[in-house]
């Protein structure tokens, strides 16, 4: 016997009028429990529920703010405008570390808020502040600013660029040649700036008063083109340095300060390098050719000390040398001064010179640091070329 099936199109029937009768029915039930509320059926009835939200629109994210000077503060002002129909809620988030977020400030103008309201249809600015920090290279800072958009419930904005040297010395220290010591001589050296305007120089000033009546200083604005060539930079000047004859033989230890204005006012510090020269040297195992000082090192105050070194002198004056002890630094120190005698057969005479420190000597600091300036011993020589002979020493005295 063949068993015949349901018909397909009646079992499709079927189903299409049990579904019907289903859904019809929920949408009944639905309709029952909630009552109607006016405007369920006005002409926004079909609109999406986005209608109603705020809507967050930004021209830019990032901004490209080239350089900034080291220590220097930038800004920038961001637009975020409402284009929704309900007001836009700005609330600050997190920033990096030297970047803030400003202009969220209250409506009287008063303490700045965590939070701000903008109507539908206008805009706010939000303004981003950093301050260029460490000794230069690229830059990025980011700060965020949270929203009640809900297509958009935050907007992170950059900041990038790069940090440059608030001035720069090229070279980076004025270079003196080898000096005789009555011999002039002539250095400069260009300085760059990176501030809002190009600098004027409101003082030049040598930093050492015992020799600063040797300096004579002087200051110009570098040319346009030069500053162009510099990456970065606002602004120059060249400052020239003319010595006059007399330095003291030794190392010169000299420091050019410059106080500048471009607006904001800072002082440039520049060295001055070079050593003088002349008819009288010293030498022995203690003296320090490279650094031009004599290394006595740390000493104990119990037991002391005794260090022999000597003054040579050469050229026609040799034999009028007879120094005498005109200053000590540290007053404790005791210097002596032996018999010269002549050297080989070029008429150079050797001095021996004795520096005794005595035990029970008290406590000095002569390290030859910014926390302990070296301490001197001054001769007077009777040298008609050079009357004054200056020994930077480093020293320090302990228990």
């Amino acid at each position: 016997m063949t068993v015949r099936g349901p018909n397909a199109w009646l079992v499709a029937g079927f189903a299409a009028l049990a579904g019907a009768a289903i859904g019809g029915g929920q949408a009944a039930l639905e309709a029952a429990l909630r009552p109607w509320r006016i405007g369920d059926f006005g002409p926004g009835a079909l609109a999406s529920p986005a209608a109603e939200a705020p809507i967050a629109e930004v021209t830019e994210t990032r901004h490209e703010f080239g350089t900034v000077g080291a220590g220097a503060e930038g800004s920038h002002e961001f637009v975020i405008r409402n284009a929704g129909a309900v007001p836009l809620v700005l609330t600050r988030g997190a920033t990096s570390c030297s970047c803030t977020v400003s202009d969220f400030e209250s409506a009287e103008g008063g303490d700045e808020l965590a939070r701000k309201d903008v109507p539908p249809g206008e805009s706010t600015k939000v303004r981003l502040k950093w301050r260029g920090k460490g000794p230069g290279g690229p830059f990025r800072q980011q700060a965020t600013v949270f929203t009640n958009d809900p297509r958009r419930p935050e907007i992170a904005f950059v900041i990038e660029g790069t940090v440059v040297p608030t001035w720069k010395a090229v070279p980076d220290a004025i270079t003196l040649p080898t000096l005789a010591t009555g011999a002039a001589a002539q250095a400069s050296v260009k300085l760059y700036t990176y501030g809002a305007e190009p600098p004027t120089v409101a003082e030049l000033s040598a930093s050492d008063p015992q020799t600063a009546q040797s300096f004579t200083l002087a200051s110009a604005p570098l040319p346009a083109a030069e500053v162009a060539a510099e990456t970065g930079a606002t602004g120059g000047v060249e400052i020239s340095v003319a010595v006059a004859p007399g330095l003291p033989i030794g190392q010169v230890r000299q420091m050019i300060k410059a106080r500048l204005r471009m607006p904001d006012e800072i002082v440039v510090e520049i060295p001055v390098q070079g050593t003088v020269s002349g008819a009288l040297a010293l030498a022995g195992g203690a003296w320090d050719s490279s650094r031009q000082a004599l290394l006595l090192g740390t000493v104990s105050a119990r037991t002391g000390s005794r260090t022999e070194v000597f003054l040579t002198a050469k050229g026609p004056h040799a034999a009028t040398v007879r120094p005498i002890v005109r200053e000590v630094v540290p007053g404790s120190l005791v210097v002596e001064i032996g018999e010269g005698k002549s050297v080989g057969d070029r008429g150079m005479i050797r001095i021996p010179l004795s520096i005794t420190i005595r035990p029970g000597s008290p406590p000095a600091n002569h390290r030859c640091s910014d926390q302990g300036p070296a301490g001197r011993i001054v001769l007077e020589t009777g040298h008609p070329e050079n009357p004054e002979f200056s020994i930077p020493l480093c020293v320090v005295i302990g228990p």
